[in-house]
């Protein structure tokens, strides 16, 4: 199989590292980015010239577009494109404030979008390519203390399922990657958290007695998949990572089709015949 080049934002750690070095260890390319471009130096001091280190705050348009420009000239071409880039926010809904909640949309949601507008022309322009979407079981189902997470996941995967309609033709394919938890630093160094309210004290202890003891595998887990799905001559257009999202989603499927049928009767009155 031919060598492929990459482009991952929010590579200097978590899934992106890890599937950056997965990458890397079986020949291909990477465009690596991160806010902080020394935190890549232990994969240009691995990989050497199969790795291009770039700067990149996903929030800033312009600095989205400049970088996947420059990793475009710098390999010649782009195969894969993953929106990894993000973050948790755990706070409930009656205790966020304007500013988390702006600041979460900002990454999650208008970071991607500003990479994926960036890479369309480039992929159009040689004929195809892969955007991934790094969603979560976030993106299909929710939980109580991450409405605001949950509300910029749920709009990647509206915008992508969009994008993938008005990209095939052109031979873009879109894949939105739907991870459940993992032993990465997401819900620790990296998360945000509100000024918690008294109020909530009980559903979070509550949740934190169920998380008790739980074991997540690693991200390392996540690699044969990401290959896989990279790999495909049809790739899937959402894929569920671990078992734990993958029973999650299927519950949450079923459910909504029993209320759905159960109330069938009252949404086709609404026809107004």
């Amino acid at each position: 199989m031919a060598s492929k080049t990459w482009y991952i934002t929010g590579a200097s750690r978590g899934f992106g590292k890890v599937w950056a070095t997965a990458a890397l260890k079986r020949g291909d390319r990477v465009a690596a980015t991160a806010r902080d471009v020394a935190s890549l130096r232990e994969l240009v001091a691995q990989f050497h010239d199969a790795v291009l280190p770039l700067a990149l705050d996903v929030t800033d348009r312009a600095t989205s577009f400049a970088a996947i420009a420059e990793a475009h000239r710098h390999f010649g071409r782009l195969d894969v494109v993953i929106n990894n880039a993000g973050y948790g926010h755990f706070g409930f809904v009656e205790e966020l404030s304007e500013a988390e909640a702006r600041a979460q949309i900002e990454v999650n949601l208008f970071g991607a979008l500003w990479t994926t507008q960036a890479a369309i022309p480039l992929l159009r322009a040689q004929g195809g390519g892969h955007l991934l979407q790094v969603s979560s079981i976030g993106g299909v189902a929710a939980f109580p203390s991450l409405g605001i997470y949950h509300a910029s996941k749920w709009a990647l995967e509206g915008l992508t399922e969009a994008l993938s309609a008005e990209v095939a033709m052109f031979g873009i394919r879109t894949t939105l990657i739907e991870p459940g938890g993992y032993a990465t630093d997401w819900g620790g160094s990296s998360a945000h958290h509100s000024t918690p309210m008294s109020a909530y004290q009980p559903i979070r202890d509550a949740m934190m007695a169920r998380l008790a003891g739980v074991v997540q595998p690693g991200a390392e887990a996540t690699v044969p998949a990401i290959l896989a799905v990279v790999d495909a001559e049809k790739p899937p257009q959402r894929l569920l990572l671990g078992s734990f999202a993958q029973d999650m989603a299927l519950r949450v499927v079923d459910q909504r089709m029993e209320d759905w049928r159960a109330w069938g009767s009252v949404s086709r009155s609404a026809d107004g015949s």
